[in-house]
């Protein structure tokens, strides 16, 4: 007979039928400030939810007040489903938005220094005309770079162009390849540099979740699915704790990490909290 749940999905789905914080176990699943949420679950395959911290206030680093909802927002999210273990970056925000979905599953954070902000801003910022420090991928300038046939043709690479020799890209990008095979190798997949995908040493549908950012998410999620940086960069970017869901599906004894979702809002909306995006656009 198939295995319908591992003891770790067990376990999860306990915490969240069980009820937890202010939770109150219902009979189809658990209620969280009137909303049901249901615990159904397939374990087909591990799913990683990385999620951006909400609206800041970067100094001191805290969460607004709408942050804060967004933070209560997204934990309800999260635990309709389960979540069997939470990772966070060490910044205050991050651990801020991380809280709620914790304490509804009596989870403990684990750190992930690596992915902290301050590493790759201190690498892949840059002083534009205007004495203004920005991402490299939110100036004219790079972005036009990026977009060159010579920096693409450099592929996983690219920072070696010599138009980027003043500047220390190199730093972040070995940096976070070392972190995140390390990290994927604790979940039980092993990298493959030559063929770009993961080889599973051990099964897991775990649901897995990661509290970070968007600079460093950027080059993570990058690094994670094996796209050069300045094309990724280039082209996508992330909401206020928006969610961001990938796959990594048994494909015969390895996997490749597929995107089902990219800074997903929809809890905002559901909660009738705002979409701007980034307190910029409204759409």
């Amino acid at each position: 007979m198939r295995k319908l749940y591992t003891n770790s999905r067990r376990m999860a789905i306990a915490r969240c039928i069980g009820g937890a914080g202010n939770g109150v176990a219902g009979r189809r699943g658990v209620r969280y400030n009137g909303r049901v949420s249901y615990c159904r679950v397939n374990n087909s395959a591990m799913l990683l939810f990385y999620v951006r911290h909400g609206q800041p206030i970067y100094s001191p680093d805290q969460l607004t007040p709408l942050g804060g909802r967004q933070a209560e927002s997204v934990a309800h999210r999260l635990c309709q489903f389960g979540i069997d273990r939470i990772f966070s970056s060490p910044s205050n925000r991050a651990l801020e938005t991380a809280k709620p979905t914790c304490e509804m599953l009596k989870l403990e954070p684990t750190l992930l220094p690596w992915v902290d902000e301050a590493l790759a801003w201190a690498d892949l910022h840059v002083v534009g005309d205007d004495g203004r420090h920005r991402w490299c991928y939110e100036t004219p300038e790079f972005l036009q770079a990026f977009a060159s046939e010579a920096v693409r043709a450099m592929g996983h690479r690219w920072h070696e162009h010599p138009d980027f020799a003043a500047f220390p890209f190199g730093n972040s990008v070995r940096r976070m390849r070392t972190a995140v095979d390390e990290w994927a190798a604790s979940l039980g997949l092993r990298h493959d540099p030559v063929l770009r995908l993961y080889r599973i040493e051990r099964p897991n549908d775990e649901r897995v979740a990661l509290f970070a950012h968007e600079g460093a998410g950027l080059l993570f999620l990058s690094t994670l699915l094996d796209i050069p940086y300045p094309e990724f960069a280039s082209h996508f970017t992330m909401q206020h704790t928006g969610v961001t869901v990938v796959e990594f599906r048994d494909r015969g004894g390895f996997t490749v990490p597929r995107v089902l979702q990219l800074s997903n809002d929809a809890h905002l909306y559901r909660d009738g909290l705002p979409t701007n995006y980034q307190d910029r656009l409204r759409f």
